[in-house]
């Protein structure tokens, strides 16, 4: 699946994002800025974040790799009316060296790690 079309508008208009991991004691969810995925480049199959805190989202990526994004805005068309949402699912995992923690240290000189997450699925919400 790629991000193209709609769920690309959605992502360079959304504010906000929300992460959704697994855990051994169930869903763990944290958010991120629209912004910050903007600033590295949203490419059609690979989101890039920094990544600050995160140690339960890493924990649980170690054990179960899977992901998933919400990311919405109102200023995108619906299929209904104002507004659209996204759920991108995919695998996600914190690296802490290489070309992907080079990319995001530029810009995020606090940042700790870099999150990569390969896109698998995308599907429309609202």
């Amino acid at each position: 699946m790629k991000i193209e079309g709609n769920c690309r508008e959605v992502c360079e208009a959304t504010e906000f994002m929300a992460m959704v991991t697994a855990g051994d004691d169930g869903p763990h969810l944290v958010g991120n800025w629209g912004d910050y995925m903007r600033a590295l480049g949203i490419e059609e199959n690979r989101i890039l974040l920094p990544v600050g805190r995160y140690h339960r989202t890493e924990r649980n990526l170690a054990k179960n790799a899977r992901m998933q994004l919400l990311v919405a805005s109102k200023k995108v068309q619906g299929t209904r009316s104002p507004g659209q949402g996204y759920v991108i699912e995919g695998t996600a995992r914190i690296v802490n060296s290489g070309e992907p923690f080079d990319k995001v240290k530029v810009k995020f000189p606090w940042a700790r790690g870099a999150m990569v997450i390969d896109v698998a699925e995308v599907r429309a919400q609202l």
